[in-house]
């Protein structure tokens, strides 16, 4: 990782004349959906990124196959699971982008700051009256709840935005929650997340994939003629896998062949897999846990169907951000069963990729998995639908056309 001191010596001159600085504490190679999103972001314009983001493991051989110049300000790994720890890093993550940033403005003399998210927007309020540039915010979902939630915080959160160029929001939920908790005369866009395929390895050919497929179906002892059923996120009650399981004993009784696979780990897990045996599926459930990105493609490729049947949670301090498991779903070609609410609308589109249900309604959700488990002409059609709206690409750069 690259120390202070060492700024301007070690960085190779990679970028002409680079004129946007992009501030994210989350980023690649870490795995997170923020980050992944931000990366994407800075390859559209290489030529005109500065990048600048916390240190994390792996990162020196990251950075230096980057076409952008890439820094990092330290993150203490010491005390990081205690009480103490997550308030240093809170203070490294306000005060390294902060005197970082300032430093690298009389090195490049970027005119714009692109931060990459509502968290610790402090330093970002302070750096647009210490410098002469303007900035755009990028907003997910729980960064805006959280600034919300203290009256301090919310009046500086509020203030930072009017500050701001525009606002970025991942989906149109984001968006929509937002101006109704804010009210502001502030451009806001929204500008979805894409699908980077270079994440998941080497993708060569369909004969690859259906080589994964084959290959993790027998690693979970499940025929080739079954149909599989794939959740990957979070094991955490808002996201209602327990509604998939539910259905499995009544799509045996109609003589469907079904398994469910689940990549992620959670606080509910044991009650999901408690569920499972309570309804005697136990067998047919399969609990992959943590799965890094590069493995992830075998579990789409061995999958029928992509189902997640997430409601709102919104006491529970979790606003839904752009569930990035809809989209990479679809790139792989595999119909979705979703919620009918949030950020879910700007990813499935009802009868074109997927279903679109009513998670409440039992009746509805078992209706969905019948027909697309019953009916494969149908789910090889919203696969295909899928993956054509999944290559679709959202350009950053129009934010400064004008």
């Amino acid at each position: 990782m690259e120390h202070i001191s060492q700024l301007g010596r070690q960085i190779r001159e990679k970028t002409a004349n680079p004129d946007i600085l992009v501030i994210s504490r989350f980023f690649r190679p870490q795995e997170a959906v923020i980050g992944e999103y931000i990366y994407n972001r800075c390859l559209q314009d290489p030529e005109r990124m500065i990048v600048l983001a916390p240190g994390c493991s792996e990162d020196q051989v990251f950075d230096q196959a980057q076409e952008f110049p890439v820094y990092r300000w330290p993150c203490p790994s010491f005390w990081l699971n205690s009480f103490l720890g997550s308030i240093i890093k809170h203070l490294f993550n306000i005060i390294g982008p902060l005197l970082l940033a300032v430093k690298l403005y009389f090195r490049y003399h970027y005119r714009y700051i692109e931060w990459g998210h509502g968290y610790d927007f402090l330093s970002l309020l302070i750096l647009s009256y210490l410098l002469p540039i303007r900035f755009f915010i990028y907003l997910h979902g729980n960064d805006i709840f959280c600034a919300a939630h203290n009256p301090v915080w919310r009046s500086l959160f509020k203030l930072t935005l009017k500050r701001a160029e525009g606002v970025v929001c991942n989906s149109s939920h984001t968006q929509n929650y937002l101006r109704n908790t804010f009210r502001l005369d502030t451009p806001t866009h929204v500008i979805n997340p894409v699908v980077r395929a270079e994440k998941f390895g080497p993708l060569a050919s369909p004969s690859h994939l259906d080589h994964l497929r084959l290959q993790l179906r027998q690693t979970y002892n499940i025929p080739e003629t079954a149909i599989v059923i794939l959740s990957v996120g979070r094991l955490v009650k808002h996201k209602n896998f327990d509604l998939v399981i539910d259905n499995l004993p009544l799509l045996l009784t109609v003589g469907i062949d079904v398994h469910y696979i689940l990549c992620g780990r959670g606080q509910c897990e044991s009650q999901i897999r408690s569920l499972a045996q309570r309804l005697r599926v136990d067998k047919r459930v399969h609990f992959a846990g943590y799965v890094p990105e590069r493995e992830l493609a075998g579990y789409y490729a061995s999958c029928d169907i992509f189902a997640m049947l997430t409601a709102a949670d919104y006491k529970a301090g979790d606003l839904e951000g752009f569930g990035l498991a809809y989209l990479e779903a679809s790139y792989f070609g595999k119909p979705v069963i979703a919620s009918r609410l949030g950020s879910v609308l700007d990813i499935v589109h009802h009868e074109e990729n997927g279903l679109l249900v009513n998670p409440h309604s039992g009746f509805e959700v078992f209706q969905a998995f019948q027909r697309l488990c019953q009916d494969q002409q149908l789910r090889e059609q919203l696969g295909r639908q899928g993956q054509e709206l999944a290559k679709a690409k959202n350009l950053h750069r129009w934010l400064y056309k004008g």
